[in-house]
């Protein structure tokens, strides 16, 4: 990389800020300088570039086409800056900072509640959680370690096991009174509702029940577990979620099981980590923690299995 080609910081800062705002003068608000600086910050960065980035149109600036382009991609550029020094600020006074990539309704409804415990264990430690669907390139990420759901595969990574699912039929006491469920078979016949990156669940279920699938696919969709569970709860439909999401509702009756029949599948939870990492104590520390915590949720889960 040639650092020649690369403009200072604080002409790029002033330029995003002016073209957002449209207004030298509401960027130097913004950044606490005098409007003749932030002019002065773009001015050089245009002769640094070579090309003019606003048209002066008397009191207003308008981005040329040059300057469209050129604020697309660094944008993204400066909040990754930005991202990245708050990272490494969380570092300050602690060796002993987890990263963390999680499902979302994961970390909400079974890791957050839990992490009190760990803390107490590792008091040390602190927490960087953000969402992640899919796998990615741990190299390219600031990650520690990621919560996985699928079969124990991650490019790059090795995966521990931690716990499979017991997918449960659901949905809220009324809406079962009101369409009269009584059986498996009649759930072909009311609003079902899908998550969005699971849209076979219904089929697998009906086809485990030697029910005619025909249907299986209608209904609306929702892209995270805690969107269906609440629509059920309102009384939208009946919902396939897994049970350890929903062990408030179900506690509480906003939902009731409407059968023992969980959906089977060979997919399950998993901890995701670079070999890398684990050389770092608060990864090891959490890898351990992590397991004992799954092995727990696999007792409860065979306790409550019907006999």
């Amino acid at each position: 990389m040639k650092r020649g080609f690369i403009p200072p910081v604080d002409s790029l800062i002033a330029f995003e800020s002016a073209a957002r705002h449209g207004s030298f003068t509401r960027a130097a608000e913004e950044l606490y300088l005098t409007q003749g600086a932030v002019s002065k910050q773009v001015r050089l960065l245009e002769n640094r570039l070579g090309v003019e980035l606003f048209k002066r149109v008397r009191q207003r600036i308008i981005l040329t086409d040059a300057g469209r382009l050129y604020l697309h991609d660094i944008r993204g550029t400066l909040e990754k800056m930005t991202s990245a020094t708050r990272q490494v600020m969380s570092f300050a006074g602690s060796e002993d900072v987890l990263n963390l990539a999680v499902l979302p309704t994961f970390g909400t409804r079974w890791l957050a509640r839990r992490l009190p415990r760990f803390h107490e264990r590792y008091p040390e430690a602190s927490f960087n959680l953000s969402v992640r669907l899919r796998p990615f390139d741990f190299a390219s990420e600031p990650f520690d370690g990621a919560i996985h759901f699928g079969e124990p595969v991650w490019a790059g990574a090795l995966t521990e096991p931690l716990f499979p699912e017991q997918v449960i039929a659901v949905c809220s006491r009324a809406f079962r009174d009101r369409h009269t469920i009584e059986k498996p078979a009649d759930l072909a016949g009311v609003m079902r509702l899908h998550q969005s990156t699971r849209q076979d669940a219904w089929q697998k279920w009906f086809s485990q029940q030697d029910l005619d699938t025909t249907l299986a696919f209608q209904g609306p969709r929702f892209d995270q577990f805690t969107m269906i569970a609440q629509a059920a709860v309102a009384g939208l439909g009946a919902a396939l979620v897994p049970k350890f999401f929903i062990e408030e509702e179900l506690s509480s009756g906003a939902l009731i099981q409407l059968f023992p029949e969980a959906l089977q599948t060979s997919q399950a939870y998993h901890f995701a980590y670079p070999e890398s990492r684990v050389i770092r104590p608060v990864v090891k520390a959490f890898k351990a923690w992590l397991q004992e915590e799954a092995r727990e949720q696999a007792i409860d889960r065979e306790s409550l299995l019907p006999r």
